[in-house]
């Protein structure tokens, strides 16, 4: 089995609220505890090195597998991570599934 990529993506205008500071000091720290038990190696978070409309974060988040990622997102602790969101923006994240070429 190969390993599995996830992009969580947070999509809005530069005034938009995302609160950056809370996102990494706590909410990346929430996601890393919640999903590594069930296979999540490793955790980045992007910014847009410009205001523009589009993107505001981007989240790559890499599992040992994808049994591993649907185990993650379907465990109880998925609930805590969404749960979360709320405390940071009012942005709904979309998930992009990547494949290596």
């Amino acid at each position: 089995m190969s390993e599995a990529v996830l992009f969580v993506i947070y999509r809005g205008a530069s005034d938009d609220r995302f609160d950056r500071e809370y996102y990494s000091a706590h909410h990346l720290p929430l996601v890393r505890g919640a999903f590594a038990p069930h296979g999540l190696v490793s955790l980045a978070a992007f910014y847009p090195a410009q205001d523009n409309p589009g993107t505001i974060a981007l989240c790559e988040c890499r599992f040992a597998d994808a049994s591993s990622m649907e185990r993650a997102f379907g465990s109880p602790e998925a609930s805590a991570v969404m749960a979360d969101i709320p405390r940071f923006t009012d942005l709904q994240p979309s998930r992009l599934r990547a494949i290596s070429l």
